[in-house]
């Protein structure tokens, strides 16, 4: 068994969520990388083809559909588990300290120099080592090789904190709204940045699901599917469930002294969707950002709240209290994040449900 960063591969679950039936040239693109861990694909409960997998390629594969959701969760839950929500089902039954999840949409790429990049060992090593949120290193992230702490940087803060969370980056059609997207049609990232940062704390982010890893026994309770826009689509920006998570994590990050990074690894990411029809369900979601990120910056979690389900649960309170009579789809979070947080204790804590 390999080891990186101190991390062994036996501590790693690749969660993948399936949004396509096809996932043959997926699985192929990531053999290299993938074939040393195990992976846990979780079928869209809407997807109504039986997944391809390619045959003779060395994958540890649990499959999880429909059936197995219901089992698990039932149908006494607020919580869908369809679209990009079907991965938050794999971060429940996993028992691995570690989860790597990446959206089905991308693909490996390689660095300037032409060498292909593994975004599972670099998540390992932002996860592996100290983040520093208190105070900014120009140098960004000191524990790299080459990099360190500049002049000023205060000693006592030099040892850092766990780093629970790791949000990679991706190139070629990039996470914008769709609002940017319709205005600039053909606008894809392109530059490379070979940087690791801290993200500082008190600071909120949009955290994109598409490719993440986190430490599940700190954090993983809430990574929870709560937010669904009313006519909620199939591609990224007609989604809201990963930015409200992303919120959620940073919040109790910050309240339980636990550190986000933020930049590479990259991913390549392949277009998917019509903006112009995208517009028309992310509007709701556009709408509800400007309400809700100032009330998750002004947020302070009582010194109670010693563990990420206690945060959620707190916050999940705030937000029926709070928010629930501006909009009712702020309720319906509400409900979805204590949902969330029983189901987590009931099945997320102990042994594996299925």
């Amino acid at each position: 068994m390999s080891v990186v960063n101190n991390i062994e591969d036996g501590e790693i679950d690749i969660v993948i969520g399936a949004l396509h039936s096809d996932l043959r040239p997926f699985m192929s693109a990531w053999k290299s990388i993938f074939s040393r861990y195990h992976l846990i694909i979780v079928k869209d409960p809407d997807l109504k083809d039986d997944l391809q997998i390619p045959e003779g390629l060395s994958f540890k594969i649990d499959i999880y559909t429909k059936s197995h959701i219901d089992k698990v969760v039932g149908s006494s839950t607020s919580i869908a588990f369809s679209g990009y929500s079907c991965k938050y089902f794999g971060f429940l039954v996993s028992r691995k300290k570690y989860i790597v999840s990446i959206d089905d949409d991308c693909v490996p790429v390689k660095d300037a120099d032409s060498f292909l990049i593994d975004p599972v060992a670099q998540h390992l090593r932002n996860l592996a080592t100290p983040a520093t949120p208190f105070f900014f290193n120009t140098l960004y992230d000191p524990y790299r090789n080459g990099a360190d702490f500049v002049r000023g940087y205060p000693f006592s803060l030099r040892s850092g904190i766990t780093c629970a969370l790791s949000c990679g980056l991706w190139l070629n059609l990039a996470d914008l709204d769709a609002p940017t997207q319709a205005l600039k049609p053909e606008k894809r990232n392109s530059r490379y940045v070979d940087a690791v940062m801290t993200v500082p704390a008190r600071v909120m982010m949009p955290i994109s699901g598409i490719n993440i890893a986190f430490n599940r026994e700190l954090v993983g309770p809430a990574l929870c599917p709560a937010l669904r826009l009313t006519g909620e689509g199939k591609v990224r920006w007609e989604t809201m469930e990963d930015i409200w998570s992303g919120m959620c994590v940073k919040v109790v990050c910050d309240h339980l002294g636990l550190g986000v990074k933020s930049g590479l690894p990259y991913v390549w990411r392949n277009d998917r969707g019509d903006a112009i029809e995208s517009l028309k369900k992310e509007w709701e979601g556009v709408k509800l950002m400007e309400e809700v990120v100032p009330w998750f910056q002004s947020m302070v979690l009582s010194r109670t709240a010693t563990k990420a389900e206690d945060c959620v649960a707190e916050m999940a309170k705030r937000v029926k209290e709070q928010l629930g009579g501006s909009d009712p789809g702020f309720g319906r979070a509400a409900e979805a994040m204590m949902d969330w947080v029983e189901l987590w204790k009931k099945v997320g804590s102990g042994p594996s449900p299925v």
